[in-house]
């Protein structure tokens, strides 16, 4: 009674597009995709053919611990700007290749005394 006389009560016709728009998804739903398109997306990282073939002959082992550190250590990059990093921890290290997550070289500590690492913008230590 009080919302007839309020003006408050709507009629069928009135609730009619309030209905459809529940139905196709409402705000939540909107809100999630909008969400969704502004997310960054889990940066992953592969091996070159000439990388795997590095870690090969160089007894490297790659190991799903391995590659999380080394996608960590790209998400980390990226975030400082960095294209091309030194990924290291006491025993390997990795030349990375930030924007395309892939890893370019691999070497062992006894290569790392004898060389000399150009064209990196950044190194992260795993």
């Amino acid at each position: 009674m009080i919302q007839r006389v309020s003006g408050l009560q709507r009629t069928e016709a009135q609730r009619a597009p309030v209905q459809r728009r529940e139905r196709a998804g409402g705000f939540g739903a909107m809100l999630q995709q909008e969400l969704a398109k502004h997310e960054q997306p889990a940066q992953s990282v592969a091996f070159s053919k000439h990388a795997i073939s590095r870690a090969q002959e160089r007894g490297i082992e790659v190991t799903p611990d391995l590659m999380d550190q080394l996608a960590g250590s790209v998400i980390r990059a990226q975030a400082k700007g960095a294209t091309n990093i030194l990924a290291m921890d006491g025993s390997k290290a990795f030349i990375i290749n930030v924007p395309s997550g892939k890893v370019i070289t691999a070497i062992t500590q006894e290569e790392m005394k004898e060389n000399i690492f150009t064209n990196i913008d950044g190194a992260v230590f795993l």
